[in-house]
């Protein structure tokens, strides 16, 4: 049975139990630790520790610094002449910033890691004795760790090279060779602890591994990602009460470590946390002390392989790729007019070229946000990539309907430029998936959908049912490209609507079915399947088709639309995907900052959107769609609470709002001030 230490009341300590509620799981945790978290050791980690020919341990120095270190010694040189006792034959090398922390009466955490089997269990207790080379803990925690981010290494020993080991180096900062160490590092170990009420500490050493690179150096800060584990958070929970560690990072090749000690700070919620991949929390270490010894340990280590888990997740330079790729999508740009094309009796094709240098990525089906100077008055809107990631070209097909796409039609020569930001949208090709898919446009809805007819053919076998829609046979576009790919594509199918034929198109040739696009025609040309629908064009056209489809059981989330223009696509959930967990909307008059203008506004219910408030406000914010698909209008919220009342098909990442569908929200305290940078 367990049995709490005086000076505990819980399994956990204030710091741990403070993360755990942060996020949602301590009345679970509590119950769990009384199960899991022993103050003896059971007899199977007792031979465990038996047969290591090292152990990592944590320790705290005279000046209340932990330190990281590692012990070696012949297998055999760990052994537990009871559950509640563990000796270690080592002792630390003087040259070691922890030796200081390893006396008689003093708190110490261990860790038995087998690296070569990704074994480890952890333990930390109170030295008992520590005399003639001889290290006695006395158990008071003892716990199993899951195998997670531990990277397979088979060892081996260099007692030449040991013995000439040199005498260490101290640093007050990092230099260069240190930061390529901490850089070039897949593992590290991590020594902290906490002060309890009554005095006593409780120290821990925890392991830490990722992809090389996994820990970011910048200038004098170490900065690390926190990986989904078991939740106990001993580590954070004593960085949380007492904000210092002691790293250890081991050159595996050559038995050189570098223990760095400084102090730490905890970002639960960083905007670096959406670069960085699998990371769930970061924390960070300002470098106070670091101690390079070299050729510090007999043992010697090579690779067999990465963690499966470690390969899961990122590294600070996808992470920076990241965020700099994310930088770049809000700037404008101005990129050339290669060549025009005339696809039609109204839609033009302007082939793009970004500037020398800019890496453009983009999936089948997304949007390129285009800013227009027409006299005094910038406009802004988004026209879909007709072209596909793989044609190795970028293609905006524009049909004249408008004074934006006007201009684009009359004036875009080639040579000229155009302002543009880096495509987005959330109306995508899905490729995890070998289901047949079915491609219905309207008009010049058909522009993302050849992207993705053209993506499909190029890199998948999938059958294709393209459907396309226009009024007559001089509106219908990209009738030679399609021939093209319906020769070089045997699973592609082509059915082609025409409402007003002229007379001199010929059916069978031309078209295939007089009259709109409808439901029942659809139906009536695909054969019995299980597909995926893509569906584009002008909102009643697209409204029809997805109420024709679920009125057929075909799955909401087998149904992917956009519209074009302000119209917004009202869906049927079917309850198989989450409902969008919001605030409700805000019943009463609401005071709106626009913090980047210096302006205010009242919103009543009466007021509209948020993009509505702010241009009767006089303000101009960026917009296209007014419908919540381009995410051009995306602003970030400072404070206050918003409330979409008819969510959009992709929501903005954390701390944003697309302004042109949302409004001000409330919670159960009543309506608060909505600040806007804007």
């Amino acid at each position: 049975m367990f049995q709490l230490p005086k000076h505990r009341t819980s399994p956990w300590h204030a710091g741990e139990k403070a993360i755990q509620e942060r996020v949602g799981v301590a009345d679970r945790m509590e119950v769990h630790g009384q199960k899991v978290i022993r103050d003896y050791m059971p007899d199977q980690h007792r031979e465990f520790y038996h047969q290591l020919p090292f152990i990592i341990v944590g320790a705290v120095d005279q000046q209340g610094r932990p330190w990281a270190t590692l012990l070696e010694g012949a297998e055999g040189f760990i052994t537990s002449p009871d559950p509640k006792s563990l000796l270690l034959d080592s002792v630390a090398d003087h040259q070691d910033p922890a030796a200081s922390g390893l006396q008689a009466g003093k708190a110490i955490g261990l860790l038995g890691i087998e690296l070569h089997t990704r074994r480890r269990n952890r333990m930390n207790g109170v030295l008992r004795e520590a005399e003639a080379g001889l290290l006695t803990v006395a158990v008071e925690h003892s716990f199993g760790n899951c195998p997670q981010y531990i990277q397979k290494r088979e060892w081996s020993r260099d007692e030449q090279r040991y013995n000439q080991r040199a005498p260490r180096e101290d640093f007050a900062a990092l230099n260069e060779e240190l930061a390529a160490i901490i850089r070039d590092a897949d593992t590290f170990f991590v020594a902290s602890y906490v002060q309890h009420e009554d005095g006593e500490r409780s120290v821990d050493v925890s392991h830490r591994g990722g992809r090389p690179g996994f820990v970011k150096v910048d200038g004098n800060r170490l900065v690390i990602p926190d990986y989904a584990g078991n939740l106990h958070f001993n580590t954070l929970g004593n960085l949380q009460a007492n904000p210092q560690a002691g790293l250890l990072f081991v050159d595996f090749a050559s038995g050189d470590v570098l223990q760095v000690h400084g102090c730490t700070e905890i970002l639960f919620d960083s905007p670096l946390l959406a670069a960085f991949e699998g990371a769930e929390r970061l924390w960070t270490l300002d470098v106070q002390h670091a101690v390079l010894r070299r050729s510090a340990l007999a043992l010697r280590w090579s690779l067999r392989e990465y963690s499966p888990t470690s390969l899961m997740t990122g590294t600070w330079a996808e992470a920076d790729a990241k965020l700099q790729e994310r930088e770049q999508r809000q700037q404008w740009q101005d990129w050339q007019v290669l060549r025009v094309e005339q696809e039609s009796e109204d839609i033009r094709s302007f082939y793009l070229q970004p500037p020398a240098g800019t890496a453009v990525s983009f999936a089948p089906g997304q949007h390129l946000p285009v800013r227009l100077a027409i006299g005094e008055q910038a406009l802004i809107r988004t026209y879909s990539l007709s072209s596909a990631p793989s044609d190795g070209e970028l293609r905006i097909s524009v049909k004249a309907q408008g004074p934006a796409s006007r201009h684009l039609h009359e004036q875009l020569q080639v040579g000229d430029s155009l302002q543009v930001r880096a495509p987005m949208g959330s109306f995508t090709l899905k490729n995890d998936t070998a289901r047949p898919v079915v491609l219905i446009g309207a008009g010049v809805g058909i522009t993302p959908l050849l992207s993705m007819l053209r993506e499909s053919v190029a890199a998948s076998t999938r059958s294709i049912h393209l459907f396309q829609s226009a009024r007559s046979l001089r509106q219908l576009p990209f009738q030679r490209e399609i021939t093209e790919l319906r020769q070089r594509a045997q699973q592609l199918q082509v059915h082609r609507a025409l409402s007003r034929p002229e007379p001199e198109a010929l059916p069978g040739r031309d078209f295939e079915q007089t009259g709109r696009l409808d439901i029942a025609a659809i139906k009536a040309r695909l054969p019995l399947d299980d597909y995926d629908f893509y569906v584009c064009g002008p909102g009643e056209f697209t409204q029809a088709i997805y109420d024709g489809l679920r009125g057929l059981n075909i799955a909401d989330a087998r149904i992917h639309a956009e519209t074009f223009g302000p119209s917004t696509l009202k869906r049927q959930g079917d309850g198989l995907a989450p409902a969008l967990v919001q605030p409700p909307a805000a019943t009463e008059p609401v005071p709106v900052y626009f913090a980047g203008s210096a302006k205010e506004a009242r919103w009543k219910p009466e007021s509209g959107t948020l993009l509505e408030l702010a241009e009767a406000r006089g303000l101009s914010p960026d917009f296209s769609c007014r419908g919540g698909s381009c995410g051009t209008c995306r602003t970030k919220v400072v404070s206050g609470l918003v409330h979409y009342p008819n969510p959009p098909a992709e929501l903005p990442e954390a701390g944003s709002v697309l302004i042109c569908c949302a409004i001000p929200a409330q919670d159960e305290s009543g309506v608060q001030p909505l600040v806007l940078d804007l």
